[in-house]
């Protein structure tokens, strides 16, 4: 098992003290905290070489939790193990396995060039000539390093600095990967290659992939399951396509007509539970809830109105679906 945690939780100790000079003083002589429980009770357990989504809506906890089982924090309850090490009992080790990019945070050298810290990690790692000269030519290659990879960090975009840390966290070939908001600051093409050598190294090299992210399309294309967390509890766990058919419940059908369709769009407007759109003069697409109507019901409704000449079935996305979580338009449970 490549990760496994047990009622992990994390509670802050935050000062609560009166406001002011007064306030401070008393809080100097008699201190005084409130508890805050960012994690509360989680567990899940994730197989060697999957791809997950841990997601929920800001404050959640999400980062809480990568924070303890890359070891930055220690939890203030249960037990975790990473490729069956405590990461925070055993740092050294947990960071052989694993590779982690912070969104908002960089593990390069500030003041040095980025090759430079690049080839300090190789010997951190103790990694083989060969695979270091492997691993930077595809990351050249991929992630078009080489226009800045002599310039120190300091001195790159977000967008530059983003790449450089991916590549750094992937260079020792980690068998588990966290990627905390890992798409920001990256332009479309550069995220799309980045998705690609995800892929490619969950794939071919069986790299374990956790990824937190607000961009959906980085779920969509990289995961297969997905943990939703809110107050600090996991809500659901379940595959990515069974999140959708669980709780995405309308549906669509699109509808060409033989002939313009406006009398047929008038006359579905008397179905107020139907949402109508009419796409073209003969093109009419009916959005429907699955525990009022199926689709079959409502593809009869509109052929007695007129000849049909072609239909297609509008399946919801995984955006649709997790946005409507975070409004808390849906109600989920693990």
């Amino acid at each position: 098992m490549a990760i496994i945690a047990r009622d992990l939780t994390k509670i802050f100790k935050m000062p609560a003290h009166a406001p002011g000079i007064a306030g401070a003083l008393k809080h100097v002589v008699h201190p005084q905290y409130t508890e805050k429980v960012a994690v509360d009770h989680v567990n899940f357990e994730i197989k060697d070489g999957e791809s997950v989504a841990y997601i929920g809506p800001n404050g959640a906890g999400k980062s809480t939790t990568i924070k303890m089982l890359t070891g930055i924090l220690y939890a203030s309850g249960g037990e975790i193990e990473i490729q069956g090490v405590n990461p925070y009992k055993d740092r050294i080790a947990n960071a052989r396995n694993v590779g982690v990019v912070f969104g908002q945070r960089t593990q390069l050298w500030w003041d040095i060039p980025v090759e430079e810290s690049f080839r300090l990690l190789k010997d951190i790692y103790e990694i083989p000539d060969a695979r270091y000269k492997e691993n930077m030519e595809l990351f050249k290659e991929v992630f078009g390093l080489g226009e800045f990879i002599t310039r120190t960090a300091r001195r790159l975009s977000l967008g530059q600095r983003m790449r450089a840390d991916l590549a750094a966290s992937l260079l020792h070939d980690p068998k588990v990967l966290f990627l905390d908001e890992p798409t920001i600051g990256l332009d479309i093409t550069v995220k799309e290659n980045m998705r690609q050598l995800i892929r490619m190294m969950n794939r071919e090299r069986g790299t374990t992939i956790i990824l937190t992210s607000h961009d959906l399309q980085d779920i969509e294309d990289l995961c297969r399951r997905v943990i939703v967390i809110d107050q600090g509890r996991i809500i659901s766990d379940v595959e990515r396509e069974q999140l959708q058919s669980m709780f995405a419940h309308e549906r669509g059908v699109r509808i060409s007509l033989k002939k313009p369709g406006r009398d047929v769009y008038q006359k579905l407007l008397e179905h107020p539970e139907l949402r109508l759109e009419m796409e073209d003069a003969h093109t009419i697409t009916v959005m429907f809830d699955l525990h009022t109507h199926t689709a079959y019901e409502v593809i009869s409704l509109v052929g007695e109105l007129a000849d049909i000449r072609d239909i297609s079935v509008i399946e919801p996305d995984i955006k649709q679906v997790i946005e409507k979580i975070y409004r808390s338009e849906l109600q989920v449970n693990s």
